[in-house]
């Protein structure tokens, strides 16, 4: 299952972390969203051990969502060493998104 990333914990998860991370950014109102969901917890079980797979609500957490100027949901960002290796806006297939984290890994 996909880690739940808040303002709080978003530090000592994603930046802190010796695996890449790939972060979803998304809201329940948003349809798109919603269809990326689910690849995400997919993803969040084929990659246990090798990557760090999380999920940031932007209306509970505007503080990581505004850090990074995440203007549009769903936004997916790659994180290795606390930078952003790369980043997806809008939905996108397992596929695309596996590749991006693959070239990380």
């Amino acid at each position: 299952m996909a880690l739940e990333i808040t303002d709080g914990n978003f530090e000592e998860t994603v930046l802190k972390s010796d695996k890449p991370v790939l972060v979803d950014f998304w809201a329940e109102w948003c349809g798109p969203c919603r269809m990326v969901g689910p690849v995400v917890e997919e993803m969040a079980g084929e990659y246990e051990g090798k990557a760090v797979i999380g999920k940031v609500n932007v209306d509970e957490n505007p503080g990581v969502a505004g850090k990074f100027g995440i203007r549009s949901i769903p936004t997916l960002l790659v994180i290795k060493n606390g930078e952003v290796v790369d980043k997806q806006v809008g939905a996108a297939s397992k596929e695309a998104l596996s590749s991006k984290l693959d070239a990380q890994l």
